[in-house]
């Protein structure tokens, strides 16, 4: 979210709600509710320690309150109804908790898709309620060509890297999914507040297409990432004192799960013209 903020011209940096010392500015302008590791499976996040969706939908009613004492309740409804909500999640869901640990193997792929979908539908009639109207949402990338899972998934770690298709096939099928679930949503006149827009962002296709034809895009290096090792660093193993590349623009992936500034911009210059039309609607 902070990439697409920057390159629509809304502002540099999406400062987190949390920041203690967020002005009243920065509260008008636009923040970020995310918590890194996160997912919509309430195990996800219980798995890494971070904030909850549920929880960050509790921080999200109270940034309201606190602009209503800012704007006044009939300006604060009209600035929810004008904003842009950009929601991205679901792949730690699945390479974090699914697929790396046992818990939820009573599920399917399918199964585990259908169960992840339903709290995405009663997160966006949540958000909804409280007046947003114009919602982007991120589908999965191709997971099986994350560095982490060719990491997991390869006999040999250091000759063996190409993507394992059995895991973005999950993807694909998830994100057809999901693309149908939005559209019935939205059918569902009878629920869906006046003027709510939900836009699909694809990144499957425009990553998958960098990765397999990386030199068309620039890039040398799609099975590794930047930081450290490049094959199972992320988060908080990719700090201060780790190994960088020298140049992060040859890499698709920063660490072994999130692209590089680069690679973020050719995804963002692919779902600009959805994001365009929802802003604009």
């Amino acid at each position: 979210m902070h990439v697409a903020a920057s390159y629509l011209g809304l502002k540099d940096l999406l400062p987190p709600y949390l920041d203690p010392n967020l002005s009243n500015k920065e509260i008008i302008t636009g923040v970020s509710f995310a918590s890194a590791g996160s997912g919509f499976d309430p195990l996800t996040p219980t798995l890494g320690n971070v904030i909850s969706i549920p929880k960050q939908l509790e921080h999200f009613k109270e940034y309201k309150k606190r602009l209503e004492g800012m704007l006044g309740e009939r300006k604060t409804e009209y600035h929810m109804n004008n904003a842009f909500f950009f929601i991205s999640a679901g792949t730690n869901d699945y390479v974090i908790n699914y697929f790396s640990v046992p818990i939820r193997r009573n599920y399917t792929p399918l199964t585990y898709g259908q169960f992840l979908l339903q709290h995405v539908k009663d997160f966006i009639q949540n958000l909804w309620k409280e007046g947003a109207r114009k919602i982007a949402l991120v589908g999965l990338p191709p997971m099986g060509c994350l560095p982490i899972v060719i990491t997991l998934n390869s006999h040999n770690v250091f000759f063996e890297r190409g993507c394992v298709d059995k895991y973005s096939a999950v993807a694909r099928h998830y994100n057809m999914m999901l693309q149908h679930e939005l559209f019935l949503m939205q059918l569902n006149f009878s629920n869906v507040p006046l003027g709510a827009k939900i836009s699909y962002i694809d990144i499957y296709e425009p990553l998958n297409n960098m990765i397999h034809w990386h030199e068309n895009f620039g890039f040398d290096e799609v099975d590794q990432g930047c930081c450290g090792s490049g094959y199972i660093e992320t988060t908080f193993m990719c700090n201060g004192f780790s190994f960088v590349c020298s140049d992060p623009s040859k890499f698709v992936f920063w660490d072994s799960i999130h692209p590089t500034e680069k690679a973020y911009f050719h995804l963002f210059m692919v779902a600009r013209p959805n994001i365009d039309a929802l802003i604009n609607a």
